[in-house]
């Protein structure tokens, strides 16, 4: 398929164009929506089919022998990132929002401390508040256009109240590949502070060039205390199927979770089961590939042409389709800037806020969408801070 072309999503019941004018006031009509995350890119024919083997039988009941499905995402892990599952591991979950959700009821109790390194994918808090838990933010450092954590910081933030540290792997929104030693730190960190360790690692198949994905669970020592988190959703532009993994090695933690799953009567949809099936195959990894290419262009295309306005940088992607835009250079307020983009550029992104401690001064970008859409971005973004150049 050619990324070059993408289905007009306007009155289709999209939350990413059919909402952003009441939360941005920016029109579908003149706009540009690069706020939430997922892409503009139909899935691949793989998926199609499998959808419309569903339609041509016409009857959409109860879901049986999920043995495909769960030998699909060990061969998906296996052959994509290395790393060996046994199917008894794999729990499905409606996303990874409500695998978070599920985590935190699982393995905390009210009034817990739960650890974020911020600023961080925006759910993570909201779940934790709701579920009636406190968030720790435990602040990345910028160092040059590159987070970085700070463990002698963060230990000495440690009250003892804390139970869970939850990562996001590869890191949205700043785009990071975390290093092996950097992954064996954070294991460190969750074991020095007997924190349960729930890895999100939705985004592991969106690499850049160049850049190697390590799950969390090949990290030695720290299955005890693991929960992994994966999902073909951001991968395959599937969100909408709801349809999540929680993979847990360690038994005790997978008995206690599965009673969680039951006490709740929680059960995978019929549509997710066999998008997964059909999208964890030869084919889906073909077009995988062709994705992280054409992502890569995007990705150039605009960091050249943001990066060339004056006070904005865009920081590095090693992952995700997700850029994150560093304004504080401009020596604007958050106000300011964001309405230049929102009232000026017409475009409605991510506000940086909302990302928790350190994301004030920034924007993020969703790059996954039609190079020409990414474009005319860039050139909205240059004449609405026209006047710094």
């Amino acid at each position: 398929m050619s990324f070059d072309n993408a289905p007009d999503r306007r009155n289709t019941h999209c939350e990413k164009w059919d909402g952003m004018e009441a939360i941005y006031g920016v029109s579908p009509d003149e706009g540009i929506a690069m706020w939430v995350a997922d892409t503009e890119f139909q899935a691949p024919d793989c998926i199609q089919k499998a959808v419309q083997g569903m339609v041509d039988h016409g009857v959409y009941g109860y879901f049986g022998d999920n043995s495909a499905y769960l030998d699909a995402i060990g061969w998906w892990m296996d052959t994509r990132h290395g790393w060996k599952i046994d199917p008894a591991w794999i729990f499905t979950t409606h996303g990874l929002v409500n695998g978070t959700a599920m985590c935190v009821d699982t393995f905390t109790k009210p009034g817990d401390g739960i650890v974020l390194f911020t600023p961080v994918y925006h759910a993570f808090e909201r779940v934790i508040k709701a579920a009636g838990r406190e968030v720790v933010s435990c602040e990345l450092v910028n160092n040059n256009g590159r987070y970085e954590m700070d463990f002698a910081a963060y230990d000495a933030q440690m009250t003892g109240k804390e139970s869970m540290l939850i990562l996001c792997s590869p890191h949205n929104p700043g785009g990071r590949v975390w290093s092996r030693a950097e992954l064996e730190d954070v294991a460190a960190f969750a074991q020095r502070h007997g924190l349960m360790l729930v890895s999100d690692e939705i985004h592991h198949d969106l690499t850049m060039p160049g850049q190697r994905h390590t799950p969390m669970a090949l990290i030695d020592g720290i299955t005890d205390r693991l929960v992994m988190m994966t999902a073909p959703t951001k991968t395959f532009n599937i969100a909408g199927c709801h349809t999540g993994n929680v993979i847990i090695e360690d038994p005790d933690l997978r008995a206690r979770f599965a009673g969680r799953m039951a006490a709740l009567g929680i059960s995978p949809n019929s549509f997710g089961l066999f998008m997964t099936t059909a999208a964890y195959s030869p084919e889906g990894a073909a077009w995988v590939d062709d994705l992280q290419a054409y992502l890569d262009g995007n990705r150039k295309l605009f960091d050249a042409g943001v990066n060339a306005i004056p006070g904005l940088a865009s920081m590095p992607l090693e992952a995700t389709y997700l850029a994150w835009v560093d304004f504080s250079g401009t020596g604007m307020s958050s106000d300011e800037f964001t309405a230049r983009v929102e009232n000026q550029a017409k475009i409605a992104a991510n506000r940086g806020p909302t990302f928790g401690k350190g994301g004030d001064s920034f924007l993020r970008f969703n790059l996954g969408a039609p190079r020409a859409q990414i474009s005319e971005a860039v050139t909205r973004l240059q004449s609405a801070f026209g006047d710094l150049q």
